[in-house]
C-alpha cells in the first residue's frame, strides 16, 4: 500500500509537470526569480511568483519588467494570457505543485552566510505545503543547506521528501548583460535528496530549458556553483596580484595577458579590474571558506584570492593620487569624475560594485565627486547621493575621470579629447596613445 501511495505522488506530479497543468511557484523575483519565471510561463505553465517586495508585484501584474534582461512585451503578453501572475500572498503556496526558492543569499560583515531570507521562504512554504509537491532551492549557498536547513523545515511526519513532497538544489548561473547566455541556453545542474526527487527536478527542467545535467545528490549540486565561482575568483585575483606587480615594474599588464592568450592550450585569460562586484563572485566563495572551516580545512587560496581582490579599489585610488601627484594637484580637493558605476559593463546592476568602494575611499581622502553611468540615474554611497552627468561636460570639468565600468556606449574619443587625466581601470582604452592615461 505505501509503495502505491510513493508512486501516486511521484506519478501524478511528473504527469502534471509533463502535460504542463503543474501550478508553479517562484518565490523571489529578482535577478534569477523573474527570468525563470518567464521561461516557465512561456511553455504554458501557470505561474505565480511570490515576493515581499510590493513594487515588484505591482510592476509584475502591470505587464512590466523591471530586470534588464527580461523584455516587457514578454511579460506584458505572459500576464495578459494569464500563464503569470505575481502575489504576496504565500498562502497561495498550497496551490502550488513546483516551488522553485530563487531568494538573495548575502553575506554578513563577519563573512559568515546570512540564510534568513531562505529561512523565511521555508517558514512559509513549510505551512502550506501540501503532498505531492516539489521544491527547488536556487539559492547560492554552501554545501548541506537544502537537505540540513530547508528539510526539515518542510518535512513532517506526513510529508516525507522523496515520498509525499520531493527536494532538489539547482544553482543558478544566471549572468545578467550575457546577450548570448541566459535563462534559457544555460545548462542546469539539478540534484535531489533521493533519486525519485532528481528525476523530477530534471522532468521540470527540461519542459522548458535547452539543457539539464542532473547529479547524484544535493550536496554536489551546491557545490558545483561554488566551484564555478571560486575558480573565477581565484584567478580574477591572481591576475589583479599581477597588474600590481606589473605597475611597480612598469610592465603593461594588458598586453602581457593580450600575448599569453595567443598560447593554443593551457592558458585561459582572466583580466584585472577595479575590484569584484555581483552577486556571485565577490560572495559565493565565502560560503565554500566558511564550510569549510567547519570540517577542519583552511580555505586558504579562497582568503587570499578575496584579500587581494579585496585591496584592488585601494589600488585604484592610490593609482589616481599618485598620477595627480605627477601633475602636481593633491587629491584633496580636486573634482574626480566617474566614468561608469555599475559592477559590470551594458548593465543596471549596482550589487557590490567596485565603484561603490571607490568612491568611498576617494570621499574619504577629500575628493569631489561627480558620475556618468546611461543606465544608473542615482548613485548613493553611504549617505550621500549622486546623480549621472553628462560625461564629456564632466570630463572637460574633473581633474581626473576614472574609468570603473565600460560601458560599450560610452563616448570614449570625447572623452579623452576633453578630459586632462584618465585612469582606466578596465582597458577601455585600450589602441590609445596619450600622456594623460594611466592604465591599472
Amino acid at each position: 500500500m505505501e509503495t502505491a501511495v510513493l508512486r501516486s505522488h511521484c506519478d501524478l506530479l511528473g504527469e502534471k509537470i509533463k502535460t504542463h497543468e503543474a501550478k508553479c511557484g517562484v518565490v523571489g523575483l529578482g535577478y534569477v526569480g523573474l527570468p525563470l519565471a518567464v521561461e516557465l510561463a512561456k511553455v504554458g505553465f501557470r505561474v505565480t511568483g511570490f515576493d515581499v517586495q510590493a513594487s515588484k508585484i505591482e510592476q509584475l501584474n502591470a505587464g512590466v519588467s523591471y530586470i534588464q534582461d527580461v523584455p516587457t512585451t514578454e511579460v506584458s503578453h505572459l500576464v495578459q494570457s494569464g500563464h503569470l501572475a505575481g502575489s504576496a500572498d504565500f498562502s497561495l503556496i498550497s496551490e502550488m505543485d513546483t516551488i522553485n526558492i530563487c531568494v538573495p543569499t548575502p553575506l554578513r560583515k563577519t563573512k559568515d552566510p546570512d540564510m534568513s531570507f531562505i529561512v523565511s521562504a521555508c517558514q512559509e512554504i513549510g505551512k502550506h505545503i501540501k503532498p505531492g509537491t516539489l521544491v527547488i532551492l536556487e539559492s547560492t549557498t554552501y554545501p548541506g543547506t537544502t537537505d540540513e536547513l530547508v528539510r526539515p523545515m518542510i518535512e513532517r511526519p506526513d510529508l516525507r521528501v522523496g515520498e509525499e513532497i520531493f527536494l532538489c538544489f539547482s544553482p543558478e548561473r544566471v549572468d545578467p548583460g550575457n546577450p548570448q547566455y541566459q535563462t534559457k541556453n544555460i545548462p542546469k545542474v539539478v540534484g535531489g535528496s533521493t533519486p525519485r526527487c532528481t528525476e523530477l527536478g530534471k522532468l521540470l527542467y527540461v519542459q522548458a530549458l535547452d539543457r539539464v545535467v542532473p547529479v547524484t545528490s544535493t550536496q554536489v549540486a551546491e557545490m558545483v556553483k561554488l566551484l564555478e565561482n571560486t575558480f573565477r575568483m581565484i584567478n580574477i585575483g591572481l591576475v589583479n596580484e599581477l597588474a600590481q606587480m606589473c605597475g611597480r615594474m612598469n610592465i603593461d599588464v594588458w598586453e602581457v595577458i593580450d600575448a599569453a592568450s595567443t598560447k593554443p592550450f593551457g592558458f585561459m585569460p582572466f583580466y584585472p579590474g577595479p575590484g569584484l562586484g555581483g552577486h556571485c563572485i565577490p560572495i559565493d566563495p565565502f560560503y565554500l571558506s566558511w564550510k569549510s572551516k567547519q570540517a577542519g580545512v583552511e580555505a586558504r587560496f579562497i582568503e587570499l584570492a578575496g584579500y587581494i581582490n579585496g585591496q584592488m579599489p585601494h589600488f585604484v585610488v592610490d593609482k589616481v593620487q599618485n598620477a595627480l601627484n605627477d601633475r602636481g594637484l593633491p587629491l584633496k580637493g580636486r573634482h574626480v569624475h566617474i566614468c561608469g558605476v555599475a559592477y559590470k559593463k551594458d548593465i543596471d546592476d549596482m550589487r557590490e560594485s567596485p565603484a561603490i568602494d571607490v568612491v568611498h575611499l576617494l570621499l574619504q581622502r577629500g575628493a569631489k565627486i561627480s558620475y556618468s553611468d546611461p543606465f544608473v540615474p542615482v548613485f548613493r554611497v553611504e549617505k550621500e547621493e549622486f546623480f549621472a552627468k553628462d560625461p564629456l561636460q564632466a570630463a572637460a570639468d574633473a581633474d581626473c575621470v576614472v574609468i570603473i565600468t565600460n560601458h560599450s556606449d560610452t563616448p570614449y574619443p570625447s572623452i579623452v579629447e576633453k578630459a586632462r587625466l584618465i585612469v582606466d581601470t578596465r582597458n577601455a582604452l585600450k589602441g590609445y596613445k596619450s600622456d594623460k592615461i594611466v592604465r591599472l
